[in-house]
């Protein structure tokens, strides 16, 4: 499928929810705050995860409309407090997709992807972004497994420490999926909270002094 011009209908989004936002708009969006949207973005996060997990492509395109929904209300918002506009949201991204892409649009040559992640790291830090070593920059609120993912792979790209490596490894992934399974099931006869246990763990690996530069 070809690109279509997006302008108008991008455009046509913006222009209701300025309208919803006016004094002949809706009173549930016109209360609004940007902190009262927060449970909001989540909850149609997983939602499009859930849909695109389906394969059902008109759920998918439905779910991907709320979630530009929500950066569109969030932008009006502020456009309302004169800090920032819908424009200046997608300028920003744009530029930043493009300067955290020299391999594609800068010509430089990377070797393999663990070197396109490392130079990653790089841009952010030249942006004057703070990677700590500790993952604290990695929201706490994301589920435990998806944290524990970011700040394993962060600590391989910084050559620091990892955790303790299984005794029996997986073969593939759908074993892992099975071990996990059995984990959780082994955690529910006992009473434990299997989330819980891994922010623990992940709280007493990342914050312990070796793992510090």
């Amino acid at each position: 499928m070809e690109l279509k011009p997006v302008g108008a209908a991008f455009m046509r989004l913006v222009e209701i929810m300025h309208i919803l936002r006016g004094p002949e708009g809706c009173p549930w969006d016109a209360e609004q705050t940007p902190e009262s949207l927060c449970p909001y973005m989540i909850e149609e996060t997983y939602e499009a995860v859930a849909a695109i997990e389906s394969g059902r492509r008109s759920a998918i395109c439905d779910e991907l409309g709320d979630m530009l929904l929500q950066v569109v209300f969030q932008a009006e918002l502020f456009r309302e407090q004169e800090a920032f506009d819908i424009t200046d949201v997608c300028r920003a991204i744009s530029d930043k997709m493009v300067r955290r892409h020299p391999h594609v649009f800068a010509g430089l040559e990377v070797a393999d992807m663990e070197q396109l992640l490392t130079n990653w790291d790089q841009i952010k830090r030249a942006e004057g972004a703070t990677i700590p070593a500790s993952g604290s920059d990695i929201p706490r609120h994301l589920p435990a497994l998806a944290r524990a993912v970011k700040l394993v792979g962060r600590a391989r790209r910084q050559q620091r420490p990892l955790p303790p490596a299984p005794s029996t490894p997986p073969r593939d992934a759908a074993d892992l999926g099975q071990q996990l399974l059995a984990l959780c099931r082994w955690a529910a006869e006992q009473g434990v909270d299997a989330e819980q246990a891994l922010r623990q763990a992940l709280a007493a690996w990342s914050d312990a002094p070796t793992q510090r530069p």
